[in-house]
């Protein structure tokens, strides 16, 4: 292994290999008559000799790609290349690239890029364009009487040379350090960046797992929706939204809200943001691919309607884990309220009932919540704190009723047996009218989906025989 005072050598070596190496080749490279028509300069159009064209030229599709060098009657240098031709009975057209240059390094007047002649009444007309700002040499396109082709010609005393055919085939072969170099240093840079993103990912990915195996064991409910998005905002967005000015307020909008919905655990306000941004690039993405899936015709100026709707998705999606939260720590509370009742009336602690229900009582999300109880008394929460925060995480009138009973009996000292009985009827009968409510309004839901489904079938069905009778004149 070389040491780092030689690695450095080295580096520096290269480095000064491409800054003046490389752009010495291609100067040495360009010594040459360029090979690409734009580039031919007017030192290249007088070192090039070749003989004078003696005639008109014939315009014929073979012209295309041919350069010609020309002198005009001023004594100026100048590059013509025909670019294609248009030849017919009644038209003829060329479309040329042409540059007149007012000596070695003047600036080039570059003339009109097409001539175009046609027949009227029986009569060929002559075309013309000047190659130089004094009007003096002109490329004349014409059609004599006695010739079946046009021609192309240029004004006396004008000298004309025919350079050579040149395309981009040619070029690249004949010049390949011009076109594999740069290809080159591209493909340098590109494993640079490469490099550079693949190392950064396995750092993100070390730094995931850290994170996983300290969360591991804490929350059991694992998103479909988070488990999809997760390594994409977290790993672009959210160091955007970290970087923000306003992070308490957006702490202070979010944290309740994912406390709420059993979330507190899984992700942060500034991740919830941080997938909301997300959802303006998921939302439409979601859109195309389903479009394209299902081959649909669907209009694509919905894009970024789906934009706006991805992201306010987020939010409808928390709105909807957290009613349904509340309606799970509503179901399980007068059984687990029971519990609490029969343990303490049994003689064990208020905190021990917790633990005891924990234990026996089903898996529900007002389990989990005690448990997060006893984690925060074991750490030195006092047994109000826990209660008045285990209200702030659920936020329901119920829970919220029941965390200030039983504050306010352990502040005085009362017995909270007969209190937890009492609390625990008055849930069930609050259970039992919002089961009984349901029940009302789903025959109201019901109702709708018949009106627009069910009643056409029916009248259909009613009045079809009638109408096909009608139609097929029966008595």
């Amino acid at each position: 292994m070389l040491s780092l005072k030689y690695m450095r050598i080295y580096h520096r070596i290269v480095f000064l290999f491409f800054i003046c190496v490389v752009p010495s080749l291609s100067a040495w490279a360009q010594e040459k008559c360029p090979k690409v028509f734009n580039q031919i300069t007017p030192n290249c159009i007088l070192s090039v000799s070749r003989p004078l064209l003696d005639k008109a030229i014939v315009i014929s599709p073979e012209l295309n790609n041919n350069v010609y060098f020309y002198k005009t009657v001023g004594g100026q240098t100048g590059k013509l290349k025909i670019t294609s031709t248009n030849v017919s009975g009644v038209e003829c057209t060329l479309f040329l690239e042409a540059a007149t240059f007012a000596g070695s390094e003047g600036a080039a007047y570059v003339p009109n890029s097409s001539i175009s002649i046609s027949v009227e009444e029986n009569n060929w007309l002559r075309g013309r364009i000047f190659l130089d700002r004094e009007g003096t040499t002109a490329l004349i396109l014409d059609r004599p009487q006695d010739k079946q082709n046009c021609e192309l010609q240029l004004s006396p005393g004008t000298e004309i040379r025919f350079y050579k055919k040149m395309s981009e085939e040619i070029v690249r072969e004949e010049n390949n350090l011009l076109f594999y170099g740069p290809l080159f240093l591209v493909f340098i840079a590109i494993f640079i960046v490469v490099r550079g993103f693949l190392d950064e990912q396995d750092k993100f990915k070390t730094q995931e797992a850290l994170v996983e195996a300290e969360n591991a064991g804490k929350t059991k409910n694992q998103f479909l929706f988070l488990k999809l998005t997760r390594p994409f905002y977290k790993r672009y967005f959210l160091p955007i939204i970290q970087g923000k000015r306003n992070k308490q307020a957006m702490r202070n909008k979010y944290r309740q809200k994912l406390a709420n919905a059993g979330l507190g655990k899984e992700m942060t306000p500034e991740e919830f943001v941080a997938l909301k941004f997300f959802m303006i690039l998921g939302g439409p993405f979601v859109f195309l691919t389903v479009r394209f899936i299902l081959s649909e015709t669907w209009d694509l100026s919905i894009t970024p309607v789906m934009a706006i709707v991805g992201f306010f998705y987020p939010n409808i999606w928390l709105a909807g884990l957290i009613n349904k939260r509340a309606d799970d720590v509503l179901m399980a509370m007068p059984f687990i309220v029971d519990m609490l009742a029969l343990s303490v009336e049994a003689g064990l602690d208020f905190m021990a009932a917790i633990q005891r229900v924990i234990e026996k009582a089903p898996k529900s999300p007002l389990v989990e919540e005690f448990e997060t109880l006893i984690r925060e008394t074991k750490i030195g929460s006092t047994r109000a704190e826990g209660l008045r925060q285990l209200g702030w995480r659920v936020n329901i009138i119920e829970i919220n009723s029941f965390c200030a009973t039983l504050i306010a009996a352990d502040s005085v000292g009362a017995s909270i047996g007969p209190i937890l009985k009492q609390l625990s009827g008055e849930l069930r009968v609050k259970r039992s009218s919002k089961v009984e409510q349901k029940g009302a309004t789903a025959a109201t839901k019901i109702l709708i989906p018949m009106i627009f489904f069910i009643l056409p079938a029916v009248l259909v069905a009613i009045f079809a025989p009638m109408v096909l009778k009608l139609m097929s004149g029966e008595p």
